[in-house]
């Protein structure tokens, strides 16, 4: 059974073209199961094909037992002979600077050790086997992504509202990014460990239910196995290479409409015939823009089906009108035109300029978590819980997690509206416990936000009273207390 898991791995790799002689591997290493697992089957191949493998395990500085991980991988590295290089970084304090999730802050300082490794170690090819001229190979990374990862990520997008590329889950290459265990389910891999005797490092928050992708990883897919369909994980990941079959061919015809429909491109700024981009079906029209977008921004993490659809409401008005979107980019339309830009100086005044409110359901948020795709923020998720179910607040803590972009609030004190909305006359938050009242005007003024940002950033408001100004700070009435019963939790998983 162990040689035909490690054959398994080895057609998996072969089939993407994921590793050939000459190249330099640098694997994330954890000490986690699936790292472990990918260590072991990189040694293995290295054996029969002429690459060189390093490790990077990186230390978040969060769980009290991560110095005991570093040391586990670092013994595993030794006794193969293999490179260890150990990178140590406050994950907070990182996330609290750059404003981000510990997830999102998390996941940047691995790859950018990754990256720094890879520099160090070897070249990187970033499509297809891109080789130097020399024949020195190319530089890959390596990470320990699964089956149960895959069908994970694939739910969490069709939950929320995905297209065919986000249904196709995680991608077994994207540029110099490998993920050889995609073929492999967890227990797979478990059970492997188990059977040559060794031991991985257990991380006890990838079990706790605080954040979505946990609870579908510990209830929903586990449900789905045992009592609708054994091999759902299997079945789900063949029909995620559907989808990425898919996806890349309407990629393809996309890209070829959006060569007729073009007039001209640069870094800055795409020009599109309004008139030829009308023509086109309205699913190829919408891949289109995701194409403009993406080329633009040099991703679409933060680009949303909202977004498209503004893009979509925008061709079919009469006028001159722009929308602003995320990574700094507006879109208009003038005289047969549709151009999609990076604005160079700032917009003056408010006119022409479309902002949708967003009213979000929040009597219906009990027991259950939402997402809205919200303009220029991103995918926003919300949550009620009853305050004895959160850890932290069951204990008593006086210490309440402080993320720039997850709020817990006072859910019983709603009473008019929940609404993501840019600001309005009559604006307001409070701002100490006496809930003394500020303009929501002069708190922008204050906090030196500039004139035209203000007038775009988008606020969240119980009827005039604004409840969180994204980036800043929430309204002290809406703050956790002794007497609060339920809470809401809301996260921007976007970048502002």
């Amino acid at each position: 059974m162990d040689g035909k898991i490690f054959q398994r791995v080895k057609r998996y790799i072969n089939k993407y073209h994921m590793i050939a002689p000459g190249d330099t591997i640098v694997a994330g290493v954890s000490g986690g199961a699936d790292s472990v697992c990918l260590f072991l089957m990189l040694c293995a191949l290295a054996e029969e094909m002429d690459f060189r493998l390093v490790v990077v395990h990186v230390n978040h500085k969060i769980r009290p037992e991560a110095a005991a991980d570093a040391a586990y991988v670092e013994a595993l590295c030794k006794d193969k002979g293999i490179p260890f290089i150990l990178v140590e970084e406050d994950v907070r304090a990182y996330a609290k600077e750059r404003r981000l999730s510990e997830e999102e802050a998390g996941r940047e300082v691995r790859y950018q050790a990754f990256e720094e490794a890879l520099g160090k170690y070897g070249p990187v090819g970033v499509s297809g086997r891109d080789a130097g001229e020399e024949g020195k190979g190319c530089g890959r990374i390596a990470v320990a992504h699964n089956a149960n990862d895959r069908a994970e990520t694939m739910l969490f997008h069709l939950f929320r509202g995905t297209g065919l590329t986000g249904a196709g889950g995680i991608r077994p290459v994207r540029g110099h990014i490998i993920r050889p265990l995609l073929c492999l389910q967890r227990e797979e891999i478990e059970e492997y460990l188990g059977r040559k005797g060794i031991s991985f490092c257990i991380d006890q928050t990838n079990s706790e239910d605080t954040y979505t992708r946990n609870r579908i990883r510990s209830h929903i897919l586990p449900f789905a196995e045992k009592e609708i369909c054994a091999g759902a994980v299997r079945h789900m990941c063949g029909a995620g290479d559907l989808f990425q079959e898919a996806d890349a061919y309407i990629r393809r015809q996309a890209g070829k409409a959006y060569g007729n429909c073009k007039i001209r491109a640069d870094a800055e700024e795409i020009v599109l015939d309004a008139g030829k981009l009308q023509m086109e079906e309205p699913f190829i029209r919408k891949q289109i823009f995701l194409q403009c977008l993406e080329g633009l921004a040099e991703g679409r993490k933060d680009v949303t089906s909202v977004h498209v659809e503004s893009l979509e409401g925008l061709l079919g008005k009469q006028g001159s009108k722009r929308v602003i979107l995320p990574y700094g980019l507006k879109a208009r339309k003038e005289y047969g035109s549709f151009i999609i830009y990076k604005e160079k100086e700032p917009h003056k005044g408010r006119e022409n300029v479309l902002l949708p409110e967003i009213a979000i359901e929040w009597k219906d948020l009990r027991r259950q978590t939402k997402e809205w795709n919200i303009p220029s923020l991103g995918r926003v998720e919300f949550a009620v819980f009853c305050k004895e179910e959160i850890s932290f607040f069951r204990e008593k803590s006086e210490i309440i997690p402080q993320k720039t972009y997850t709020k817990w609030l006072d859910y019983d004190r709603i009473t008019k509206s929940l609404v993501f909305r840019t600001r309005k006359t009559g604006d307001y938050l409070t701002i100490n416990k006496e809930f003394s009242k500020k303009k929501l005007k002069d708190y922008m003024i204050e906090m030196k936000i500039p004139k035209d940002d203000r007038e775009n950033l988008y606020v969240l408001a119980d009827g005039s009273h604004i409840i969180w100004v994204p980036g800043y700070r929430i309204s002290e009435y809406y703050k956790i207390t002794g007497e609060t019963k339920y809470i809401l939790r809301v996260q921007l998983r976007g970048g502002l």
